[in-house]
């Protein structure tokens, strides 16, 4: 059997463990860290033999932690990145310097692990977590990078004692698990901030702000908001100098947390420069492969753009965006290629589409997927128009048929429908011919 087929053998068996949830939603979920603590003690604790930072918030989290990965990789630090979930290729979760893990290390690690003899269950975010941390222990990664799978009190990766914590923001998401006021998902997220160590607070956010200082006086934590940081007037200096290479009007605020998470690190002693982090945030794409952020699939004849906003917050940023590129003048009619999970609040998010564009609502070919007929019949209760297609391919071939060369064509809604978006396009480059 040839590494292809291994590595084909080894997904499906990965993937066949408690279902990711990511495509399938609460059956997959599986909150606690005691699976997370004897898999990681299994395999030798590898989480305690590299330092970490660790990245929670509602909106946000990937790109604040490609960027800071980026950063440190251009200082010359071997840097590991770990996020989810992935959009093309299994093995985008898991990075050291931009570098996807090797096929031959995802078939040796699942080889090893099914001739284990371990008796417990672990779920595929478990597993997958495992073995990136086994690879980066493996590797002498000098810093990891990451990601919340979600939430963050019970989440996997809360095994992890890193340098510093950093949580974005906090948002209305995933409410069946983590709670329904911002207050509850707050106490979630800030499950993350341990005795001791630093923790850097994106936005501050009336009715959450003390959440977070509650919990960072119980844990002896220094604590910084990154919007009122001390520190803003080099940062500021800082900013002026960065050409931010992600178009999204929300990368601003994200930059921000980035900026305040590495003066952080710095006062922890580790040595990064000016030079290093403009470099890092202006490469941030391709040294670490970020994908899915107000992605320009083509600049023009029409303007196509994929983004993975998936909630209210992050779909306000992107219409409101939207917005102003069809009320300047410089484009006419906007044209959404638009598909939601079931688990979702749709009925919230129907309330802010904007209601002068041309909707083709499809879903994702994951079962996590609302199916479109029925976000059809929940478009039409609203009163918006729109035609439906089976796929993310049809639908955006139709809007790219009827679409005028200065239309706008934008993709999104769900990661999902992202991902099934880039998967038509192309697996390697993600950009339309």
């Amino acid at each position: 059997m040839n590494i292809e087929d291994k590595y084909k053998e080894a997904l499906d068996f990965l993937f066949s463990q408690l279902p990711m949830f990511s495509r399938t939603g609460a059956p997959a979920y599986k909150p606690g860290l005691e699976t997370s603590i004897e898999l990681s003690k299994y395999f030798g604790n590898p989480h305690n033999k590299f330092k970490s930072i660790h990245i929670g918030g509602t909106n946000g989290k990937g790109s604040t932690s490609h960027m800071i990965a980026s950063v440190l990789q251009s200082q010359g630090y071997k840097t590991g990145l770990y996020t989810s979930p992935h959009l093309v290729d299994f093995r985008e979760r898991m990075r050291i310097n931009g570098e996807m893990i090797p096929k031959e290390k995802v078939v040796n690690f699942v080889e090893n692990w099914k001739n284990s003899g371990y008796e417990g269950h672990p779920s595929f975010f478990e597993l997958t977590m495992i073995m990136a941390f086994n690879w980066f222990a493996e590797e002498n990664v000098d810093y990891a990078v990451i990601e919340v799978g979600m939430g963050g009190r019970l989440d996997s990766t809360n095994i992890i004692s890193p340098l510093l914590s950093v949580i974005t923001n906090i948002s209305h998401d995933h409410n069946q698990f983590l709670g329904n006021t911002l207050e509850e998902i707050a106490r979630e997220k800030a499950g993350i901030i341990k005795k001791g160590i630093p923790v850097v607070i994106g936005e501050t956010q009336q009715g959450v702000e003390n959440v977070f200082k509650d919990k960072a006086l119980e844990t002896k934590s220094d604590i910084t908001f990154a919007d009122k940081n001390d520190e803003r007037s080099k940062l500021s200096n800082l900013l002026s100098k960065i050409n931010l290479p992600l178009g999204g009007d929300y990368q601003k605020k994200n930059l921000l947390t980035v900026l305040t998470s590495l003066e952080k690190l710095r006062e922890l002693g580790i040595e990064i420069s000016d030079e290093a982090i403009i470099v890092g945030v202006e490469k941030v794409c391709e040294q670490t492969g970020l994908m899915g952020r107000w992605m320009i699939i083509k600049k023009e004849s029409p303007l196509v753009i994929a983004d993975t906003g998936h909630n209210i917050a992050g779909l306000s940023y992107n219409f409101n965006q939207l917005y102003r590129l069809t009320n300047d003048g410089s484009h006419n009619k906007l044209r959404i290629v638009i598909g939601f999970v079931a688990d979702k609040a749709i009925d919230k998010i129907l309330d802010i589409l904007p209601r002068d564009a041309v909707y083709y609502i499809t879903n994702a070919q994951i079962p996590r997927a609302l199916a479109a007929d029925k976000l059809w019949m929940k478009f039409t209760e609203k009163g918006i128009p729109c035609k439906i297609y089976s796929n993310v391919a049809e639908a955006y071939k139709e809007a790219k048929r009827e679409a005028s060369e200065k239309d706008i064509i934008f993709i999104g809604g769900s990661t999902f429908i992202v991902a099934d978006f880039l998967h038509y396009l192309s697996p390697c480059d993600g950009h339309d011919s």
